[in-house]
């Protein structure tokens, strides 16, 4: 066994003693001096050694940094400073370079048939302007007319002066003109990216201010409280022997016969409409403080006044120039439009409170299947509300106490697009595709362009929230199928249709040439041509001399034939409502946009004046009367 030697080493134990003391006698025996000299020889070399190997080498301590909540060796320290250092080095400063190196921006795919077509329909409100025009107006056959409407009232300074001219006549319907002014505001407030990347932002904003500036002149915009607002400038009588805007065929500029005014005390359609069309601007101007403010106001005076319980009578009715022509069937659905606008431009919740009261699709009929409630048009506001207020409940679903209402607007929504599809067999359909949302009446295409623009919004809508599609009873519709349709309907309007001609004068190489239109018809030649002198233009076969850009005409009959002569109006005839629902289809429809990373719609500028709050209890009753 081994025991431990504090002094070096291990030793033995012995086991036989005799030996032990043989050993210790001979050593006995040894010289003395010997044993001496070899003592003091070890002594030497212990201290030689020390002279070569110098003192022991003194333990070093460790050095520590105190970081106040913390303390580490300062070896550590900085271990950790020359390894981020030497990340900085190897990672970071590439990073850096490659950032600050310019980047090509990815180019916007080259512009698509609607972006083309887009430019040019747009024109066409520049060839419709009244009043004073401004020097870029960009049309040469066209120059300053209607200086002396509505000269004659007391209460409005410089008369209704401005403004556009409806169609082919030179007659200014409020009615439409104020329903094509939402139109294209709402095309705006879903798709400014588009209208600014394909360049025609700044226009079709202008293009607005010019309707809405007219419009703010037509009543007291001025006064909370109103009590009448002008429908309309210029007067056509049925087979009228006098001069009038039908009776006469002038060019605007050259016109020299009566234009009296219509004024209407109560409107609760024409007054919703243009609370609709000036709440709707104002979302367009909010960079603009001041002017939003104007048209807020004036909305709200004109809505009051449509809202009156004593101004119910339907604005058209009994009069003899209108009624004709823009009859108003009903006042209801304004009622739920205009509502909708104010909302969205005041955040306003008594707005949204009577938009949503139960009684008020009830009293205009609007979840009653109705085929003919599910076209949206000049005349028939519901689709467009009720996908507006659907609009609401996709983004922000506010839930009690809107949603009873705005799940019914939304189902209804739904129910109308199901009826766009010719599977479905509510609408009949030309055999080379076109829909007869009118049932075979004149003016085909502006129905079809108008609810082509609900159907690609609507679509845009859904994907927006990830919604793939709908059902329509047990079919199950996609965003796609719903694109489809509206595409269908605007290339039937562009050149693929039976004719193989564009519907749109300008664009194609085939298209109407003898529009049934005072301006285009008659020569810009200097002279200036009678009441009855312009009838050799309006029965010439040649074609206009002045090419009316844009233009969408009437479109052709329930069996795709279209005959391009001045005097079928009903097919050859442009009006505003039909190039504003066509400039807001092919603006939702065009990629152009698309390309450079715009999304499918804005869904901020339309809530930036809605309380992000919404009332946790019910609020009081709405004060209105059924």
């Amino acid at each position: 066994m081994y025991s431990a030697n504090h002094w070096g080493g291990s030793f033995e134990i012995a086991a036989d003693g005799g030996a032990a003391e043989d050993d210790h006698s001979r050593n006995m025996d040894l010289d003395r001096g010997a044993l001496s000299a070899r003592q003091h020889q070890h002594q030497l070399d212990e201290t030689q050694q020390s002279w070569l190997l110098g003192p022991p080498e003194a333990k070093k301590k460790d050095k520590y940094v105190d970081l106040g909540c913390v303390v580490v060796k300062r070896k550590l320290l900085w271990w950790l400073l020359w390894t981020l250092v030497a990340a900085f080095i190897l990672i970071g400063l590439p990073i850096i370079i490659a950032k600050s190196i310019p980047k090509k921006k990815p180019h916007a795919p080259p512009p698509d048939q609607y972006t083309d077509a887009l430019h040019k329909a747009l024109l066409f409100f520049n060839a419709q302007k009244s009043g004073r025009l401004p020097k870029n107006n960009g049309i040469k056959w066209r120059g300053n007319s209607g200086l002396s409407d509505g000269s004659d009232l007391t209460d409005v300074k410089g008369g209704l002066v401005g403004g556009y001219y409806d169609a082919g006549d030179n007659i200014k319907f409020h009615f439409p003109l104020a329903f094509s002014m939402t139109i294209l505001s709402w095309s705006v407030i879903e798709y400014s990216a588009k209208y600014k990347a394909v360049g025609e932002y700044d226009h079709v904003r202008e293009l607005i201010k010019w309707g809405t500036d007219y419009l703010l002149l037509t009543f007291n915009s001025s006064a909370s409280t109103i009590d009448k607002v002008y429908s309309q400038v210029g007067i056509a009588k049925i087979n009228g022997t006098q001069p009038d805007d039908h009776y006469c065929w002038n060019r605007p500029e050259d016109m020299a016969y009566p234009r009296p005014v219509q004024t209407s005390s109560s409107a609760p359609d024409l007054g919703g409409e243009m609370a609709a069309a000036l709440a709707a601007a104002s979302i367009v101007f909010r960079d603009n403080a001041a002017y939003s403010k104007k048209l807020v106001n004036g909305a709200a005076a004109v809505y009051k006044f449509a809202r009156s319980s004593g101004r119910r009578v339907p604005y058209s009715r009994g009069n003899q120039f209108i009624e004709y022509y823009y009859n108003s069937t009903s006042y209801w659905d304004e009622y739920m439009w205009s509502a909708a606008w104010m909302y969205y431009a005041t955040g306003n919740n008594s707005y949204i409170t009577f938009a949503t009261d139960p009684r008020l699709p009830k009293n205009a009929k609007a979840f009653y299947s109705i085929l003919d409630f599910s076209v949206f048009s000049w005349d028939n506001k519901l689709p467009g509300a009720e996908l507006l207020l659907s609009r609401l409940r996709m983004f922000l679903n506010p839930g009690y106490p809107y949603e009873e209402s705005l799940s019914g607007y939304h189902n209804t929504t739904g129910l109308n697009m199901c009826m766009y599809f010719p599977r479905f067999g509510a609408f009949n359909f030309t055999k080379g595709g076109l829909a007869q949302f009118n049932h075979g009446r004149g003016q085909a295409l502006q129905y079809a362009v108008a609810n082509s623009f609900l159907a690609a919004l609507y679509a845009d809508y859904m994907e927006s929230v990830n919604v793939p599609g709908w059902y329509c009873g047990p079919n199950f519709m996609t965003v796609d199928d719903l694109r489809a349709f509206a595409r269908s309907q605007v290339n039937y309007i562009l050149g693929d249709n039976p004719k193989k001609m564009s519907y749109v004068v300008g664009y194609g190489k085939k298209y109407p040439r003898r529009l049934h239109h005072r301006g285009a018809s008659t020569p810009h030649n200097g002279v200036k041509y009678s009441c009855t002198g312009g009838y050799k233009w309006r029965n010439s076969k040649g074609a206009d001399p002045n090419l009316l850009v844009g233009a969408m005409v009437g479109g052709p009959d329930k069996n795709d034939q279209f005959k391009d002569a001045r005097l079928t109006y009903a097919q050859n005839e442009p009006t505003l409502v039909g190039n504003a629902g066509l400039v807001a289809a092919l603006v939702a429809l065009t990629n152009s946009g698309r390309g450079t990373g715009v999304s499918a719609v804005d869904k901020n500028t339309m809530f930036s004046a809605v309380p992000p709050m919404f009332p946790a209890t019910p609020p009081p009753p709405s004060k209105w009367k059924p």
